[in-house]
């Protein structure tokens, strides 16, 4: 699981330097040479790796190895970074696919034009069978006990400009391809498969201007234009005869166009707390189904650096959300917290947790709730700076209104990481 993430200001980004390399979030071990490369090994039990029923799951033993390779290419105005990242789990229980396998690869370009004006351009890729879950952003909970491979795509170009001391605006655009193995003709029922439900393309177009108050104090003033276009060939079940021919729609049903509109600050309490809110509405017109939709829009987030290496993290986030059910989609609130502590110069336990509630809206379940916790339990040690060990665990529960959905899971692993 990844740790929460806080965004970063024009500010933090960093001056431009004639005599040094352009080098922005790089660690000092980055800095020291243009690549590295790692191999993780660690062992696990998951009691509920289909996350199933109670009455139907199937727990498995397993192992876990995933070599890594990292390049960093620092220019005097340039960064150029490139990771790559493969994964084989293997799963003593299953008699057939006994291993999945996961590529994760990620490229970032960052450049200073000026001590004013930035840009960065990411792109990541990804192709696996489980979706990661990330704390701090909406998650997304799907059945594993069909063919859930599929593969993500998340490109992102922005461009950060202060215009005068006190004035700087952040432009951005994102774009987010799903495309999932499972389609109708493998699907039970041959209706409402994976594809149907979940191939799609996601848009996200983001103006904000930041008003320095005063020092530590900005006002933020935002807008942001979102389109979802699913592109799925197949079908799926509404569980309303009214709509399409006796409930079954194309997955074009549910495309979507996203106008959000808010304002909020952010605040360096002291060099140790920062904290930061965006409250507002987001607009959401679904054509195709004749719908449209108002809902709150927020995120806010809070920092604590209260040591070295320590700290805490909590945020809260509000925003409509794509689901795999049959439904247009989801409005979600999740809260989530990190706790990262250094106990020992080497040793360093982080918690992290979330509670999601997600109401589906429109078909068969409008109005129905999932409700998500999330609670993971982590510890590194670091032998010298190229071993470490990891253990942890993590618990995932589902409580939900449908029947046949929730689900608990609870996993433990531990391992060797060696990095060069």
């Amino acid at each position: 699981m990844k740790k929460l993430i806080a965004s970063a200001s024009l500010a933090a980004l960093g001056a431009v330097s004639s005599q040094a390399a352009y080098a922005p979030d790089l660690s000092p071990v980055e800095r020291s040479k243009p690549w590295s490369v790692g191999l993780s090994l660690s062992g696990f039990y998951d009691d509920n790796y289909t996350t199933q029923t109670k009455a139907l799951k199937r727990d498995s033993y397993g192992f876990s190895v995933s070599p890594s390779l990292g390049i960093n290419l620092a220019l005097d105005q340039t960064l150029i970074g490139f990771n790559y990242t493969f994964d084989l789990r293997y799963y003593e229980d299953r008699r057939d696919n006994t291993a999945d396998y996961s590529h994760i690869a990620s490229l970032s370009v960052k450049h200073a034009f000026s001590e004013r004006f930035k840009g960065e351009l990411t792109d990541k890729f990804i192709s696996a069978q489980e979706g990661t879950v990330e704390f701090g952003t909406v998650t997304t909970p799907t059945r594993l006990e069909t063919d859930a491979d599929y593969i993500r795509n998340v490109a992102r170009v922005g461009f950060d400009a202060a215009v005068t001391q006190q004035i700087s605006v952040q432009i951005s655009y994102e774009n987010q391809f799903y495309d999932y193995e499972q389609t109708d003709a493998n699907a039970p029922g041959g209706i409402s498969s994976r594809s149907s439900l979940l191939d799609r393309f996601e848009h996200l177009g983001t103006l904000e201007g930041h008003w320095l108050v005063q020092p530590g104090t900005a006002g933020i003033f935002g807008y942001k234009y979102g389109r979802v276009d699913h592109t799925g060939d197949g079908q799926f079940q509404t569980g309303d005869p009214t709509i399409g021919v006796a409930g079954v729609v194309n997955s074009e049903f549910r495309d979507s166009t996203s106008h959000y509109v808010y304002v909020g600050g952010e605040h360096s309490f002291s060099s140790q707390l920062n904290g930061s809110v965006r409250l507002g509405a987001q607009f959401t017109d679904y054509s195709n189904a004749n719908e449209d939709n108002v809902t709150p829009y927020t995120d806010a987030r809070l920092t604590w650096t209260y040591n070295p290496g320590s700290y805490i993290q909590l945020g809260i986030i509000h925003t409509l959300n794509q689901t795999d059910i049959a439904a247009l989609d989801q409005e979600s609130t999740a809260v989530f917290g990190t706790i990262n502590h250094r106990i020992t110069p080497k040793l360093t336990g982080s918690v992290l947790g979330e509670f999601q509630n997600s109401e589906f809206n429109k078909g068969v379940y409008d109005r129905r709730t999932d409700q998500l916790f999330l609670v993971g339990l982590n510890f590194n040690y670091q032998i010298n700076p190229y071993l470490s060990f990891d253990a942890g665990y993590n618990y995932d529960r589902l409580d939900s209104e449908i029947g046949g959905r929730s689900f608990t899971r609870n996993r433990v692993f531990i391992g060797i990481r060696a990095t060069y």
